[in-house]
């Protein structure tokens, strides 16, 4: 029996982990219909536009999450170490303590990148460059803020697959770790 869905908004969440496990690739409509509970006439009525559509959907939440909770505020931060530690701590909650994949990675990673590269290119490069500047209001030397933050970053991403990949899901936190003491022993150099 199919499930009754009233607004898009409650469908991009079931999306969001049908992507995360399967890939943009590995997602087909018929394991969509099969893992949400939605007929195909429900899915099409939400995203005209099919998977691509639903993808962009599911993209744009995350961002618009990062955004808000992660990316404004870098930005906005009056304490730069508070925001630091903040960010640390959203990450880890988000990804839930490394059991949940990048959706934005693991399509980074895929045949699917360059279907989805200016939201991809966008994401990325707006975490490095906000949180580049809040390493330099913490005190970092500017000469070391980019490379530092384009290190965590990637570290987080890399932290992702690699506890994915051990089954092992302490492995993000540990990387976590490393990253935020990397960050206080820059601050004081």
């Amino acid at each position: 029996m199919s499930r009754t869905v009233k607004e898009r908004k409650d469908v991009i969440a079931m999306l969001a982990e049908i992507f995360r496990e399967h890939g943009y690739d590995g997602t087909s409509l018929s394991l969509i219909t099969e893992k949400t509970g939605l007929g195909k006439g429900s899915l099409y009525h939400f995203f005209p536009g099919g998977k691509e559509e639903m993808a962009e959907a599911v993209l744009a939440d995350i961002d618009a999450w990062f955004r808000t909770h992660i990316f404004d505020a870098l930005r906005n931060a009056d304490d730069p170490a508070r925001a630091l530690e903040a960010m640390f701590a959203g990450v880890d909650g988000y990804f839930r303590q490394g059991r949940r994949l990048c959706l934005m990675g693991v399509i980074a990673a895929s045949g699917a990148h360059d279907r989805f590269a200016r939201e991809l290119n966008r994401y990325f490069s707006d975490w490095r460059t906000d949180l580049a500047a809040t390493l330099g209001r913490a005190g970092i030397r500017a000469s070391e803020c980019d490379g530092l933050a384009e290190e965590i970053v990637g570290g987080i991403q890399g932290a992702l697959i690699l506890a994915r990949s051990l089954d092992d899901p302490g492995a993000f936190g540990r990387v976590l770790s490393r990253l935020r003491a990397r960050c206080q022993n820059a601050a004081v150099d």
